[in-house]
This record gives C-alpha cells, structure tokens and sequence, in this order.
C-alpha cells in the first residue's frame, strides 16, 4: 500500500485530482453535470470546490441561478489543466493502443496523480529508489508501490532493473517527458494564481551556458528580484545536450546562451545579440607585449578551449581551416570559466571567449585580448524555449529583464 506523504509538489496550490474537479465543472457548466463525470455526489463535488476556493483564499467560479462561471482565476486553472490533460492523454492513448482495457477510471485516478508523476520523475532522474525516498521523506516500499500503481494502471513497464539502477524503458523514457511536462504546467498554475493577486512568485528554472553567467544573466535576475522579492531562481549549468533535454520536459523554463545551429521545430530561439571573439591570455603572457600577432604566431602554445562540438569550437576550428593554419589542439577541455581563468592565469595557456566572460579579470589588469585579427569570428548569443510552451508571467518577465540587460553586453542588439 501506498504511503500518504506531504510535500512533493510543495508550491503547487491545488493537486491533479483538485484541479480535475475544477476543469470538469467549468467545462459541463455546474455541479450537478460535473457529478456525473466524476462520478461523485453533486454534495462532494460542490464540497470540493468551497474547500479549495478557500485555502486558495480566491473564487474559482461565480454562483449563478443556472450554473457556475469560472471567474479569472478559474479560467486560468481550467487553461493549465487543459495542457495537463493533452500530455497525460497521449500517454493513455498509446497505453490504449498497446491493451484497449488500459483507458478505465482507475488508470485515469492512478495517473493523474502528481505524487506519483513525480516519483517517476525523480527515478528518471537519479536511477535510485532509496535516493528519491529520500529526497521525498517517505520509505523505498512506497516509492515502489508509486512505480508499480503507474506501471499497472498503463499496463507497461516504466522502468528496468540494471546494475547501473533503474533505467527507463523506451516506452517509459517518452513517457517520462509527458509526466515532466504535465508537473511543469502544475508548477507554472500556481506561479499564474501569485501573479493574479500582484504578486510574482515561485521558482524560474534556468539553463544558464557560460556567457550568461558573469554579466547578463546576474544583472536581469537582481533588476527583476528587486521588484519581486518573492521570486526565486534556480540556475542550472550542465552541457547543453543535457539542458535541451531538460528543456523538452518542462524541467527548465528557458536556456540563455550561445544559440545552436538547430532544426528541431520543438525549440524556439530568440537572437539576443551577436558578439566579437578574440584570444585571451594573461597579462603576463609573452605574446601580451606584442602589439601585432599573426595566426602562426599561435603555434606551440597551449589552450584551453570548450568541448568538441560546440558552436565556439567548431567555428574556431572552421576559421582556422579557413585561413591555412592548423586548428588549436587544447590541453585542456572545458566549458567551466573558474577552470578557464585559473589555467589563463597561473599556466600561461591561451583561450578563444569574449572578453565579456573575463570582464572583471580584464578590469582587474590579470587577462587582456591578445592583438590577433579573428575578424568574422562571431558567436549568436539568445534565449531557447519549447515551442508551444506558455511560460507564465514571472518567467516572461525574467526573458524581458534579460532583453533590457542585453543594452549593455557586447555585440549588436
């Protein structure tokens, strides 16, 4: 038997079953219709509402002699439940089509259950059920019971056993991301309930890429907190890969950044600015007294650059190419800028970035640009989101601080 908990969705105001209530009587239009769907009585369903319109402290409908309207924050409650219930009905849909017995009330109750979304979720993640126990504050039997209500009522199996941990299924991975999205849109409801009472609140997830880290993204996120104390951020740094995926299941709200030349129509990217890039090396460097230097000036010194397969290195190695000359072969590989400026500074390596990156160390006389022509070597700088996602008001509001912030980075707005 499942263990009752608390706190697993801790921010969102109304739960999966709540707002199921909600959307079937603003949809049939009244109580009494809504008791029918729900198969509960007029008195429960009428029960439910008051109890939560009250710890809401907010109407969700208007009593009317022939049924009830939805007042604004109703409305906006029904709209997030609407996308909610597109992502958890694909997933019963393709249930349905591997078993028709799948599509029955208790596979719809078991599923539409953020706590047990959530546990999936997090299993996703982490591949380890005492972690997610613990995490969660609840005993590994209950987070398997969670897996095995869901893994019943859809008649697949969700996960695999490996040495490595619980692994994903292929089916269970695409479903995974349905789950991720459905919290997502449970997240952004009670982000949308603050902001109808003035109030912007609740978590942003970024997904911050090295530019962003050291001027834009820290100036929009104090202009915006200034104004709305309430919010919080969490800024997430990994390889992109991974962000993008985080991205696709609603885990990030947004990534900041140097812009992929990507195809994928589920991602929509915005152009911020263009930026310049140069060569950096301590000001202690040899090749810093040099007041002009050539590309073969270059050879036999060592480098620090990003990973193979970002745009920045694989448009140094094109510019290179380009002007016959042997691409940079780097010492060392990262995209962490602690590391960059440490082995800049203390081992007399040089790195390719704009010099925005190292701004205070260039302020401070430690690094400074090398005099090496790289005209035409440029980075896209913007903001990637999921297409079709609807990012409530304190998200939108962090993008249009971080647009106002672009008036004073490098590069052509």
């Amino acid at each position: 038997m499942e263990e009752a908990w608390s706190g697993v969705h801790p921010r969102a105001p109304i739960t999966l079953r709540e707002l199921r209530v909600v959307a079937a009587v603003a949809r049939d239009g009244g109580i009494r219709a809504s008791s029918d769907t729900l198969l509960r009585t007029p008195s429960a369903v009428s029960r439910a509402v008051a109890q939560l319109e009250q710890r809401l402290g907010t109407p969700l409908f208007e009593r009317r002699g022939r049924g009830m309207l939805p007042t604004p924050a109703g409305r906006v409650a029904y709209g997030r439940y609407c996308r909610i219930e597109e992502e958890l009905a694909s997933v019963l849909d393709e249930a349905a089509r591997n078993d028709r017995a799948v599509v029955t009330a208790a596979a719809v109750e078991s599923l539409f259950d953020e706590r047990r979304l959530t546990v999936a979720s997090l299993l996703g993640e982490t591949g380890h059920m005492p972690a997610v126990a613990r995490r969660l504050g609840v005993s590994q039997p209950a987070i398997s019971a969670s897996i095995g209500r869901l893994e019943s009522a859809l008649r697949e199996k969700l996960f695999l056993r490996t040495p490595q941990g619980m692994v994903p299924t292929r089916l269970g991975a695409r479903w995974l991301m349905r789950f991720d999205r459905a919290l997502a849109e449970l997240r952004y409801l009670a982000q949308d309930l603050a902001a109808l009472d003035g109030n912007m609140a609740g978590v942003i997830a970024v997904g911050a890429l090295p530019l962003s880290r050291t001027r834009l993204l820290p100036e929009a996120i104090a202009k915006l907190r200034a104004a709305h104390p309430d919010l919080r951020v969490h800024a997430r740094e990994s390889p992109y890969e991974q962000l993008c995926a985080d991205l696709l299941s609603g885990k990030l709200d947004f990534i900041i950044g140097a812009l992929r030349p990507d195809t994928d129509q589920a991602l929509h990217h915005e152009l911020l600015f263009t930026e310049e890039l140069c060569v950096m090396a301590a000001t202690t460097h040899p090749l810093a007294r040099r007041e002009r230097l050539g590309l073969a000036d270059l050879r036999g010194q060592s480098w620090v650059l990003s990973r193979p397969g970002t745009p920045l290195r694989e448009s140094l190695s094109a510019f290179f190419a380009a002007h016959g000359e042997p691409a940079p072969v780097p010492a060392v590989e990262t995209g962490d800028l602690a590391l960059v400026r440490g082995l800049l500074i203390t081992a007399g390596m040089l790195t390719v970035l704009s010099t925005h990156q190292l701004q205070y160390e260039v302020e401070a006389a430690q690094l400074c640009k090398l005099a090496v022509p790289l005209d035409g070597l440029q980075r896209r700088i913007g903001i990637t989101t999921r297409s079709g996602a609807q990012l409530p008001d304190s998200v939108r509001a962090l993008l249009q601080s971080i647009r106002e912030a672009c008036g004073n980075a490098a590069g052509t707005p």
